[in-house]
């Protein structure tokens, strides 16, 4: 039965780690970026993220992104810097049309820093990308 359960995989869809200046405070920091890199605008994002180890749990933070454009990004969260020590596990959950798509990407522990920082699709800003 579960042969015939059709999972679409999810392509060209990404969330990304990118440090920016925040004026308010003016210091740079950490965000996080949902990157939709498909023709298609993606609808009723669903964003579920978490921090653990194996001694530590980060409590659970929900977002919710009605759409996002084809070619797009849009800011999910700031991470702080006590969190980039642990592994960072987002998952969403979005429509593609009339499927439902589903991926979970994780940040490892301490692969959140700038020596490694490479170009990012759709975002002008080097980052990192999940796994």
């Amino acid at each position: 039965m579960k042969k015939d359960i059709d999972i679409p995989e999810v392509k060209n869809v990404h969330l990304a780690a990118v440090k920016v200046f925040n004026e308010e405070f003016e210091v740079y920091e950490w965000n996080v970026y949902l990157i939709n890199n498909t023709g298609k605008p993606i609808e009723m994002v669903l964003i579920v993220s978490k921090g653990f180890d194996k001694k530590r749990e980060t409590s659970l933070m929900r977002h919710k992104l009605e759409v996002l454009p084809a070619k797009s990004f849009a800011k999910v969260e700031y991470l702080q810097d006590e969190v980039l020590q642990l592994n960072n596990e987002f998952k969403i959950s979005y429509f593609e049309g009339s499927k439902m798509m589903e991926k979970t990407f994780i940040f490892k522990p301490n692969s959140i820093k700038e020596s490694a920082a490479a170009k990012l699709p759709v975002i002008p800003e080097e980052g990192i990308l999940a796994e």
